[in-house]
């Protein structure tokens, strides 16, 4: 029965969608925030006196600063938008999935 079950849903159209999409999505915004991160970092192997210049004459704090902030918000802002689109796009794709589960049951 259970074994069944398992092979109506990998076989439901809506799981073989919610895979690819879910998977794309998720190799996306991991691509991004690499590109994020090590872009950071090749600055700081490259060009550490633009990071370490001051964000206005006579302000102690430096480039860097906002810099390294805006990749740690980055992760935080991604992570917001998988959420949102999990529980919008995912969310309706497992639900028609479940539906279509109990009708086989």
């Amino acid at each position: 029965m259970k074994h069944d079950l398992v092979q109506h849903i990998k076989n439901d159209p809506n799981y073989a969608l919610l895979v690819d999409k879910r998977s794309r999505f998720g190799w996306q915004l991991s691509f991004t925030m690499l590109f994020i991160y090590f872009g950071f970092i090749l600055l700081i192997a490259f060009d550490p006196a633009l990071l370490g210049m001051p964000l206005a004459t006579g302000w102690i704090t430096t480039i860097g600063v906002p810099l390294g902030l805006g990749v740690i918000m980055s992760a935080f802002v991604l992570t917001g938008i998988y959420v949102w689109r999990a529980n919008g796009e995912f969310d309706v794709l497992i639900q028609k999935i479940k539906d279509n589960a109990k009708e086989e049951a």
